[in-house]
C-alpha cells in the first residue's frame, strides 16, 4: 500500500480519540501534534525528536517551531499540490507561527484534533483554506 494511503488509514484509526494537550496515545488522548506524532510512529517508526513543551492555548509568539520541525522531517510541497495523506500546517494570522496541524484525507476533508473535541474528520472548508500556510508529505 502506498505511504499516503497508510497515513490516511492510520489517521482514521485515531477518530474519536479525546483531546488531551501534549498527549499522543490512540484512544486515550492527543492534541493535533500528538495525532501527527502517533501517525508518524505507525508509518515511519520511532519519532525523530521529542517536541518541546508548548502552551495549551498556542498563544506563544516568536519562533516557528512547528514549521521548523516539519521542515526537518517531512517533505514540503506546494499548497496547490495538496493530496491525501499530506500534513497541513495552519497559522491564524500572517506573521504568526504555525500553530495547528492536520492530515488531509481528500481534497475536501482532513483529520485533526482540537481543544474540546475528539479527533474528527471534517470538511476542509474555506476558513481552513484561508489559514493553510504549508503542506508537507511523509518521506519515502
Amino acid at each position: 500500500m502506498p505511504i499516503p494511503d497508510i497515513v490516511v488509514a492510520e489517521a482514521r484509526s485515531w477518530l474519536g480519540t479525546p483531546y488531551r494537550h501534549q498527549a499522543s496515545l490512540k484512544g486515550v488522548g492527543c492534541d493535533c501534534l500528538g495525532l501527527l506524532r502517533g501517525v508518524w510512529r505507525e508509518v515511519m517508526g520511532a519519532e525523530p525528536e521529542k517536541p518541546p513543551p508548548y502552551a495549551a492555548d498556542w498563544a506563544e509568539a516568536g519562533a516557528d517551531t512547528l514549521l521548523a520541525a516539519a521542515r526537518r522531517h517531512l517533505v514540503e510541497v506546494e499548497i496547490a499540490d495538496l493530496a491525501p495523506g499530506d500534513v497541513l500546517l495552519f497559522r491564524w494570522r500572517a506573521g504568526l507561527p504555525a500553530k495547528h496541524c492536520a492530515i488531509a484525507t481528500s481534497d475536501a476533508t482532513m483529520i485533526h484534533a482540537h481543544d474540546g473535541a475528539c479527533v474528527a474528520e471534517v470538511a476542509f472548508r474555506p476558513w481552513w483554506r484561508r489559514h493553510l500556510a504549508h503542506v508537507f508529505r511523509f518521506p519515502g
